[in-house]
Parts: C-alpha cells; sequence; structure tokens
C-alpha cells in the first residue's frame, strides 16, 4: 500500500476528522470540568486568569509544549471562555505570508485570544512580524527600498498570543522568550484518563461502567484525544453488538476487533517492534533503517510511533540507534534469537 492510502490509525495521536466533528459538542468548557491530570499547570492557570481579570488586562501570552491529543486546543477554548472573549484559531502552516498574520491582528479586538497551533511551522518572514505584536502591539512594515525606505507602524489592540507545539526544540529562541507563560503537557495516567472517559460518555449520553471505562483507558496511550476516539468506537460497537450499555467485556471486544491490543498498541506499533527484533535482531538500529523496512516515512515514526514505546518501556535510544526491551519481548512473546512466529506474521 502506497504511504499516502495508508488509513488512518484509530489510536494515532494527530487530529483527525472526527475528532473535530465532535470537538464542541464533546469538550470542556471550563478549567474546572477540565481538571483531570495536569494538576499543576491548571493551578498555575487559575492564578493567572484571576489576576489578569482583576486587572482587566489581556491575560499574558502563553505556550503550550507536549505531545499531540493532551489538549493544547481545549486549553486555548478554555482560557478565552474563562477570560470572556473571542478566539480566533489558525495554524502555522497556514500562515504563509506576513499579510496573512497582519490581517488577523489587525482584527483583534482588545483582550482577545489568538491560537495558533504548530507555532514552530510558522515561516520565518512571518515570525518577524509576530516579535513587535507580541512585545508592543504593534506591526511594522517597511515601504519602498534603499535610501526611500521607511518603516510605517500601525497599532494593534492588546491581546493574548496562545501558541501550541508538538515540538518546541524547532523554535527559535526569541520567539520562545516572548511568551510570558509556559507550560508542558505530558501523558496522562490511566485513572486519570478512565474519569476523562466517564466524563466524555456522560456529554455524549453514553451508558458505561467503571470497568469500562478503565479497559478504554488502559489501551489509549496516555492522550485523552485517543481516549474519546475509542470510547465512541466502543459505542458503536455496544449499539450493534449489544444493548448499548459499556462495560470491560464488550470494550475489550470492540478494541480488540478495532486491533488494539491491552497496552493501547496497534498494528504499526508491532510491525516496528517486529521489525527491529526479527530483521534487527533486537537492534541496536537506525531509525533511518527501521523507516526503509517499514516503508515509512522516518518522521512519523520519530513523532508518532515512537514517543510511546519510549514512554512504556518497550523501546531505548541509545547513542547507536533503536533497541527492544524484554518487556517488549515479552509483549510480543518473541525475542531475536527466537523471533520465527513474528516473521510470519508481519512480511516486511
Amino acid at each position: 500500500m502506497d504511504r499516502a492510502e495508508r488509513p488512518q490509525r484509530v489510536v494515532g495521536p494527530e487530529k483527525q476528522v472526527e475528532d473535530v466533528a465532535t470537538f464542541v459538542e464533546d469538550r470542556p468548557k471550563t478549567l474546572a470540568e477540565y481538571d483531570v491530570g495536569q494538576r499543576q499547570l491548571v493551578d498555575a492557570l487559575t492564578i493567572s486568569i484571576q489576576a489578569a481579570r482583576a486587572r482587566k488586562e489581556p491575560l499574558e501570552h502563553i505556550l503550550f509544549d507536549g505531545p499531540p491529543g493532551l489538549g493544547k486546543t481545549t486549553l486555548a477554548y478554555i482560557i478565552a471562555n474563562e477570560m470572556g472573549v473571542k478566539l480566533h484559531q489558525t495554524s502555522g502552516p497556514a500562515l504563509e505570508r506576513a499579510g496573512d498574520l497582519v490581517g488577523v491582528l489587525t482584527n483583534l479586538e482588545r483582550g482577545q485570544v489568538l491560537f495558533i497551533d504548530e507555532i514552530h511551522r510558522l515561516p520565518s518572514v512571518v515570525e518577524e512580524f509576530l516579535y513587535p505584536a507580541m512585545e508592543a502591539f504593534r506591526v511594522d512594515f517597511v515601504l519602498d527600498r534603499g535610501a526611500y525606505a521607511r518603516t510605517v507602524t500601525v497599532p494593534i489592540k492588546p491581546f493574548t498570543l496562545v501558541g501550541a507545539t508538538t515540538r518546541v526544540g524547532l523554535l527559535t529562541a526569541p520567539l520562545r522568550e516572548r511568551f510570558g507563560i509556559y507550560h508542558h503537557l505530558d501523558f496522562y495516567t490511566t485513572e486519570q484518563l478512565q474519569q476523562i472517559v466517564g466524563g466524555s460518555a456522560a456529554r455524549l449520553g453514553v451508558e458505561i461502567d467503571l470497568e469500562g471505562a478503565r479497559e478504554i483507558a488502559g489501551r489509549s496511550r496516555g492522550t485523552p484525544r485517543v481516549a474519546k476516539r475509542l470510547l465512541r468506537r466502543v459505542r458503536d460497537y455496544a449499539v450493534v453488538k449489544s444493548d448499548g450499555r459499556v462495560g470491560r467485556e464488550i470494550a475489550g471486544e470492540a478494541l480488540a476487533a478495532l486491533g488494539v491490543d491491552e497496552l493501547g498498541l496497534d498494528e504499526q506499533d508491532r510491525r516496528y517492534l517486529a521489525a527491529i527484533i526479527t530483521v534487527y535482531r533486537g537492534g541496536p538500529v537506525g531509525v533511518n533503517a527501521v523507516a526503509a523496512t517499514l516503508n515509512c516515512e522516518q518522521d512519523t515514526l520519530e513523532d508518532v510511533v515512537e514517543p510511546f514505546l519510549l514512554k512504556i518501556g518497550l523501546i531505548r535510544r541509545t547513542q547507536r540507534g533503536r533497541e527492544t526491551t524484554e518487556k517488549a519481548h515479552a509483549h510480543l512473546k518473541a525475542s531475536p534469537n527466537r523471533a520465527d512466529s513474528l516473521q510470519r506474521e508481519f512480511r516486511f
């Protein structure tokens, strides 16, 4: 199958069409509703918002960093809602020219929130226009060239920029330093995801018990977006195969039918691990070699597949490359010395 034709992964952390379609009805609207996990972040944001409202000033610029699917976009909507202002949403790749950004900035009202997703992908020429806007709330234009060049300054209304990135290391230092508030989001625990699944089920009108919620949470890769997506798939399965109620047994059957195992791994994860075990005898091996074996892009492995496998200890990154661990061998019931069953199951 060609790369472009590969279906989207049900456990993929990247945003999918179905996630956008259900975003409005299935998202917390206040920090109190969001208060599952990220306790330190919520406490700090609460203080910042209350202080800004007391002073009747716009909130400081905020940068959120973390793996995809952990709630950075949701937090931007919550901040705007808590401040009682409108949110304007765009993304780094969408702002191709300086004029695109200037048009957005000049239309902002006082105190409104501008949310830029994937802010690390802003073109450099656009980023330079953002500096004076963040610092002094103005946009500087240079007209003409050479001896006739002159700068025209256009004031804009004070606003709050909320930036989100999955790769904070790619942000330039000048841009990163202009954010007054910075928060890192990390993967959620199973217990926290269980609460999120329960709350999401209530908002969607799904009848689910604690064991069913825990079964979904345990296979959600520490990511709320994945947990909510799996809940919707399990809900559909329960309606067709049962009476619509979600318990542990129905949840397990539905997720097994989707190819999601007890650790939350799907076929792409298992193929990745199997390639290292069978082809490269457990490693170490460079990620570019694994990508070539799987006919997959290296960036996809580094940004989408590996973070969770590293988090739960199925692989190690060493100076010489990637290695599978004993935990991975036990989970796949194979080792570099006895991998015949994996070789038969996966064709590389």
